[in-house]
C-alpha cells in the first residue's frame, strides 16, 4: 500500500492535482495524503470546492505581500513535521510554484521519492517566466519520478541527463480536469455576467511577475485602444488579488464600458469564459494548454513560453507585452476569418484525458499499464 503525499498551494496546482488525487482514491494499492499549503488562500480554497477536495492537512502559510523567499522558508519549515508524522513513500507535486520547489526539496532532504508532475517545461532563462523557471529545474533535480505532459518535455529532461527509465509521458492533467468540468457545465452552466450576444468576447487574464510595472501598463493601454478600435468587441478580465496587478488594472481600464473587469473566477466559470470567448489573450501557463483543447485562439504576453508546443501547432502566438504587436496581432484575428480559422481549428497537443490514470499507474505499481500519451 502506497503513501501517497500529494502537495498543492495555489488553485492551478489544485485544478491539475484533483484528477490525481481522485485516481489514486479509487485504488485500493493507494492511501492519498493531501496537504495545503495555502499559497493563494481564497482561490485555493475555492478550487478546492469546486474539486471536492478537502485537504487531510492545511499549512496556512499565506501572508500578504509574502516574499517568495519568505514564504520557502515557511514551506520548508512546515512541511518537515508533516512528512515526519505522516512518513510517506512519496511527495507529489505539480508545475513550478514556490510550494513545488519547496516540498521537492523537503522530500528530497527527509530521503522521501519525490514525484514531479507537468515536469521538464523549460524557457531556459531563469528570469522568465520568474521565479517559476528555477522552482520547476530544482524540482527536477531532486525528483525521482518525472511524469511529463509532451514528448517535447521528456526531450528537455534527457538533454539535461534526466535517466529515461524515470520519465513517463502522461498528457497533462490540466486536460484531464478540463474535459470534466465542460461534462459538468453542459449539465449545469455556471452563472456568469450576463454579455451582449452580438459582441465579440476578448478574454484577457494577466498576473504574472514579471509583468508588474510597465508591462502591464502598456497592456492596459493596448486594451483600451482594442475596445476602441472594435465596437463590437467586449473585453473581459478577471483581476488577480495581488494588489500589483489590481491597481494598475483598476485604474487605467476601470471606466471602459465595454470592459468588465470582474473578481477571480472559479473554474467552472473560467471554462465556460473560454469556451464563450473568440480570443483568449493570456500569461497563464494553463491556458495556453487548455484554450487550444477549446479551439479559441490564444495570445500569449509573453516573450518566452514553456509550452512551445501549442506555438508549433500554430494554436497559439507569442506575442509579448508590447501594445502594438497586441493590436497587431488581436486585429488580425479580429478581421481576418482565415488567420482565425487556422489557429481555431488546429489540434491540442496537451493531452487526451488520461494522464491522472497513468501516473497513479507508475506510482503504485512501477510501471505503466495504459499507453503513453501521444500527440501525434
Amino acid at each position: 500500500m502506497k503513501r501517497i503525499l500529494i502537495v498543492f498551494g495555489t488553485r492551478p496546482e489544485v485544478i491539475k492535482l484533483a484528477p490525481l488525487v481522485h485516481a489514486l482514491r479509487a485504488r485500493p494499492d493507494a492511501v492519498p495524503i493531501v496537504c495545503a499549503t495555502g499559497q493563494h488562500r481564497a482561490m485555493l480554497d475555492a478550487a478546492c470546492r469546486t474539486f471536492s477536495l478537502e485537504p487531510d492537512l492545511d499549512l496556512g502559510l499565506m501572508q500578504p505581500r509574502q516574499h517568495p523567499a519568505d514564504l520557502l522558508g515557511r514551506a520548508l519549515m512546515a512541511l518537515r513535521p508533516v512528512l515526519e508524522e505522516r512518513r510517506p513513500d512519496v511527495v507529489v507535486v505539480q508545475g513550478d510554484t514556490i510550494t513545488v520547489m519547496a516540498a521537492a526539496l523537503a522530500g528530497f532532504l527527509h530521503n522521501v521519492d519525490v514525484a514531479h508532475v507537468e515536469a521538464g517545461l523549460r524557457t531556459r532563462d531563469k528570469r522568465a517566466p520568474f521565479p517559476e523557471e528555477i522552482d520547476r529545474r530544482v524540482a527536477g533535480v531532486v525528483a525521482d519520478w518525472h511524469f511529463t505532459p509532451t514528448s517535447a518535455a521528456r526531450d528537455n529532461l534527457l538533454r539535461e541527463g534526466i535517466p529515461a527509465e524515470t520519465i513517463t509521458v502522461t498528457g497533462n492533467t490540466g486536460i484531464d480536469a478540463l474535459l470534466w468540468m465542460k461534462e459538468q457545465n453542459a449539465r449545469i452552466p455556471p452563472a456568469l455576467p450576463e454579455f451582449a450576444s452580438d459582441r465579440r468576447l476578448v478574454l484577457v487574464t494577466a498576473h504574472r511577475r514579471e509583468s508588474f510595472g510597465a508591462p502591464l501598463r502598456e497592456l492596459c493601454a493596448a486594451l483600451r485602444t482594442l475596445v476602441e478600435r472594435y465596437d463590437d468587441v467586449e473585453l473581459v478580465y478577471p483581476v488577480h488579488l495581488n494588489p500589483q496587478v489590481r491597481e494598475p488594472v483598476h485604474e487605467l481600464l476601470g471606466d471602459q464600458s465595454r470592459v468588465h473587469l470582474l473578481e477571480p473566477l472559479d473554474y467552472a466559470q473560467m471554462v465556460a469564459l473560454m469556451q464563450r470567448a473568440r480570443l483568449i489573450l493570456t500569461d497563464s501557463g494553463g491556458v495556453q494548454e487548455e484554450a487550444p483543447a477549446l479551439g479559441t485562439p490564444v495570445l500569449v504576453l509573453r516573450d518566452k513560453t514553456e509550452r512551445p508546443e501549442a506555438i508549433a501547432a500554430g494554436v497559439a502566438r507569442l506575442v509579448g507585452m508590447d501594445a502594438n504587436r497586441i493590436l497587431d496581432e488581436a486585429g488580425r484575428l479580429l478581421t481576418d476569418p482565415g488567420s482565425y480559422d487556422a489557429m481555431a481549428t488546429g489540434v491540442s497537443p496537451y493531452g487526451d484525458g488520461r494522464a491522472a490514470q497513468r501516473i497513479a499507474e507508475v506510482l503504485c505499481t512501477g510501471t505503466l499499464q495504459t499507453p503513453a500519451f501521444d500527440a501525434t
